[in-house]
């Protein structure tokens, strides 16, 4: 079988597991030889995307640098794992528009939880009023409307989140099943 490229877009408050995941899914593809590329909101904004902030047009904007990417490495066949808060229902319905092959992963986790994991100490600096734009604090986050995979990262463990995601790729006919 030969692989077929598709952009896996996570969306989801920051500390609800995606970036843990898109890691977890990665290392297991390339242990089973797949082509696939990590796309993470924090590297991307340091290499590609510095010359922006966090209003809701910079925001915008890095989305659809994104999506650009994204869709050039799924059209040459790569598993493209998008790490994304992608807050705003405008920016997911761009990314859906403009990446051939699209499968949106809503990273499902109460604020509360993402508040009490705090991995990087944001949501303590939002909460004090020192970072403005917040997520999930100061601005909102709009679900995605009809996801095709959600994991429940306040019920299921990364390695269960992460098997999710790689049988849904089988399901999906993007990699071979094992």
């Amino acid at each position: 079988m030969k692989q077929r490229g598709v952009t896996l877009w996570f969306t989801g408050l920051s500390g609800s597991g995606k970036t843990t995941i898109c890691r977890n899914v990665q290392e297991t593809l390339r242990k089973r030889h797949i082509q696939v590329e990590l796309l993470d909101g924090d590297v991307v904004r340091q290499h590609l995307t510095k010359d922006l902030g966090f209003s809701r047009q910079d925001r915008l904007t890095n989305i659809e640098r994104v999506a650009f990417v994204a869709d050039l490495l799924s059209k040459h066949g790569v598993i493209t794992l998008a790490s994304f808060i992608t807050p705003f229902r405008e920016m997911q319905d761009h990314a859906r528009r403009h990446i051939s092959s699209f499968r949106e992963v809503y990273v499902q986790c109460p604020v509360e939880k993402c508040i009490e994991r705090d991995v990087k100490g944001l949501y303590k600096k939002a909460l004090k009023g020192e970072i403005q734009n917040f997520t999930g604090i100061t601005d909102p986050y709009e679900p995605p409307r009809n996801p095709e995979l959600i994991l429940r990262t306040d019920r299921e463990s990364i390695a269960e989140s992460s098997q999710k995601v790689v049988r849904f790729l089988e399901e999906q006919g993007f990699i071979p099943k094992q």
